[in-house]
């Protein structure tokens, strides 16, 4: 009996360490995260640069960027691996701001085929699928409607990328500053362990170049899901109460800060705008007050591009990042504030679920078209 008291597990012990074990492992996915910046930076500089433009050849076109943007992130099923590629793209000097602007919107949109393929989840029933399919589209609306006009904007005045850049020089210290970011000298040398690795067996040049960028990617995408998967199961149990609980308040400001967090939390905002799909089915929540939740995800997914910058040497990649962020921010207040023009993507999302709900086989049609056919035709035809 003396014992007892001893050697018992106390409650929750084993919950509150798994949590602070998975927020350590968590720590150190980022730094993983960043060295895979680090290292398709260092893959790209050492192609030659006949190489490199012949591959890059097809983002000269806003367009086409636009289309690289979303075809990339549907083969990844995951923005924020795009846009740390696109930061580090930029972080070398190979891709302009310019040409990486309508790359990071094309990011926007392949991101929602996530929870457009989740909705199908409800197929083969027809009510809940209809409330399902326009919560998954009306992300894909909103998206589509921002990218249509803010996009040309941007090509008319620049105003996103001038505003970025403002923000870049303020943020360093002026335009012609060189970024010497504290993070990047800390990834520097395991990136250079690696890189010195493959010098070791005899690999140089474009073949060295090939095999960093291998590795970069490797490390970003395996880190980015790890930490995706840590987070889901730190906060799982509480993201869907967190939703039903401010949603059923009446969503607005409160449902965007709560996309954000969640999002910014989780590093995936699929997880956050899938996680509402069965809410939608079910009719626990309506779809204006879904809606809200998406525009903060939106918002809170730009956090893995910011993280990037941090791991490169040219302020420029820190402008896109934030071109990312302007972006969606600009996408909120050109549609939310104004009625009429919130309940746009809310109308359109509430008539495509209809229409799915009486013919289910039209939806994998509209997938493919929409992202994967028009966009690999925008490619092809404007490179």
């Amino acid at each position: 009996m003396a014992r007892t008291d001893q050697t018992e597990p106390q409650p929750g012990g084993s919950t509150a360490v798994a949590a602070w074990a998975r927020g350590i492992v968590v720590v150190g996915l980022l730094y993983l995260f960043l060295i895979g910046v680090s290292l398709l930076e260092g893959g790209i500089k050492s192609l030659g640069s006949d190489l490199q433009e012949e591959l890059f050849a097809s983002v000269t076109n806003p367009v086409a960027g636009l289309c690289v943007g979303i075809l990339a992130t549907v083969l990844a099923q995951s923005s924020s691996v795009t846009t740390a590629t696109i930061v580090g793209l930029v972080g070398t000097g190979l891709l302009g701001v310019d040409a990486a602007v309508p790359m990071v919107m094309g990011a926007n949109i392949g991101t929602t085929v996530t929870n457009t393929l989740a909705s199908l989840g409800h197929v083969r029933r027809s009510t809940e699928f209809k409330g399902a399919f326009a919560a998954a589209t009306v992300h894909d609306y909103f998206n589509v409607l921002a990218v249509s006009i803010l996009l040309p904007l941007e090509l008319l005045t620049g105003f996103l990328s001038k505003s970025a850049e403002a923000m870049t020089d303020l943020f360093l210290g002026g335009s012609g500053a060189t970024f010497e970011s504290p993070i990047k000298q800390a990834v520097k040398d395991p990136a250079s362990w690696i890189e010195s690795g493959w010098e070791a067996i005899g690999a140089s040049g474009n073949v060295l170049g090939f095999l960093l960028i291998v590795n970069g990617l490797g490390f970003i995408f395996l880190s980015l899901a790890f930490i995706t998967k840590n987070m889901r199961s730190l906060v799982a149990d509480r993201v869907e109460a967190s939703i039903n609980a401010f949603l059923g308040k009446g969503g607005g400001i409160t449902a965007m800060a709560l996309g954000l967090v969640i999002t910014i939390a989780v590093q995936s905002s699929s997880i956050t705008t899938s996680v509402m799909i069965p809410l939608a089915a079910s009719g626990v929540v309506t779809l204006a007050n879904i809606y809200p939740v998406t525009l903060g995800a939106n918002v809170g997914t730009t956090i893995t591009a910011l993280l990037a910058s941090l791991a490169t040497d040219r302020p420029e990649a820190l402008t896109v990042a934030l071109v990312h962020t302007l972006f969606n921010l600009a996408g909120i207040l050109l549609f939310y504030p104004v009625p009429a023009l919130r309940a746009l993507p809310i109308r359109m999302a509430t008539r495509t679920g209809e229409l799915a709900a009486k013919r289910a086989t039209a939806v994998i049609a509209y997938i493919v078209v929409v992202f994967i056919v028009i966009p690999a035709l925008g490619v092809i035809v404007l490179r």
